[in-house]
């Protein structure tokens, strides 16, 4: 590189939301990656798994933020006072100190009854604020319309103000059953998936506990047959503590309302044109002669820097993605 270019993280008095990034095409080796840890770390057992809940309910004790045009608020307070014998015309409550919300939560796997579940509550009106409100009783129902869960208490908010949270807040009323102790067979849904990989985790089981034991049906799914000797809580728990390698499968975790991205630093983008808006991106093969290379990391400091806003940014990796020119998977959050 001569003494007038700079690298792309270096570059400086931009006038134009202009990237111009040249490489040298060179040999590439391709070489596996491997990262270790457990099959635990890699896996879960089908049919094990977490459940969503949700709920609509009031959050009262508000100063002067609730809902004030909400025909819906009005019109649930009116029927929560007639559970407790107070009869009102919903037309007559202009209080705003009362913001209708809707809770979510999730039921853990296994979950027994008096277990204490985190729950989110949401501002579903004009609320200008949920500071300093409680929510009232909530029951919290599956997809099934049962009841599982009842929610209550104090709301916490963090950034956004009609959003907060209730940690414990919610009680775990009804559970799912599952009985997997007497289970014979068990599936594991292998999250970096892939031909490969499968086979890694297969063969290693098959080594610890016998031949036959674990069978790949699919890129994402083993087979598991419990040995006579374990039940299947103790078997799976030992399945899950063995040692592994498998290839890495490269991702990239973008967080939409915040910015955040996070992502290996030496992400590979290969030559590419992208535009986007007033953005333009261009890796071309004239430049860097020592071999360099662009990463991810080099993309991202620059679209910061043009002022590329979360949105942008994920337009533009989904572009090089579907371009060939980058070999991860987007994550948004």
């Amino acid at each position: 590189m001569n003494n007038e270019q700079k690298p792309l993280n270096e570059l400086d008095g931009l006038e134009k939301k202009t990237v111009l990034v040249m490489v040298v095409l060179f040999f590439f080796i391709s070489v596996t990656t491997l990262f270790g840890g457990k099959i635990k770390d890699v896996t879960s057992v089908v049919g094990v798994r977490d459940n969503q809940l949700i709920g609509y309910g009031l959050v009262v004790g508000l100063k002067g933020t609730g809902d004030g045009t909400s025909t819906f608020t009005g019109q649930s307070l009116a029927n929560f006072l007639k559970s407790v014998n107070i009869q009102i015309d919903q037309n007559a409550i202009k209080s705003k100190n009362v913001a209708a919300v809707m809770l979510t939560s999730t039921l853990k796997s296994f979950s027994k009854q008096g277990d204490k579940l985190d729950a989110v509550v949401s501002s579903i009106g004009d609320a200008k604020s949920l500071a300093g409100g409680t929510l009232l009783m909530t029951p919290l129902k599956g997809v099934d319309g049962k009841t599982y869960a009842l929610a209550q208490g104090s709301v916490g908010l963090g950034t956004h103000t009609t959003v907060g949270k209730i940690p414990g807040g919610a009680t775990v009323e009804k559970t799912l059953s599952y009985d997997i102790y007497n289970k014979q067979m068990a599936t594991l849904s292998v999250s970096a998936g892939g031909f490969k990989n499968v086979l890694l985790i297969q063969n290693a089981i098959n080594k610890e506990f016998g031949e036959g034991v674990a069978r790949a049906t699919d890129p994402r799914s083993i087979k598991l047959k419990k040995p006579k000797d374990d039940n299947m809580v103790e078997f799976l728990a030992n399945v899950g503590d063995l040692d592994i390698q498998l290839e890495k499968n490269n991702k990239i975790i973008i967080d939409q309302r915040t910015g955040t991205i996070i992502a290996g630093i030496d992400m590979e983008v290969r030559p590419v044109m992208v535009t986007h808006g007033g953005i333009s991106l261009k890796v071309d093969d004239k430049l860097l002669e020592d071999g360099g290379k662009l990463t991810i990391s080099n993309v991202t400091k620059a679209l910061q820097r043009l002022g590329a806003t979360p949105k942008d940014v994920i337009a533009i990796f989904e572009a090089i993605k579907k371009a060939g020119a980058l070999d991860a998977n987007l994550e948004i959050i």
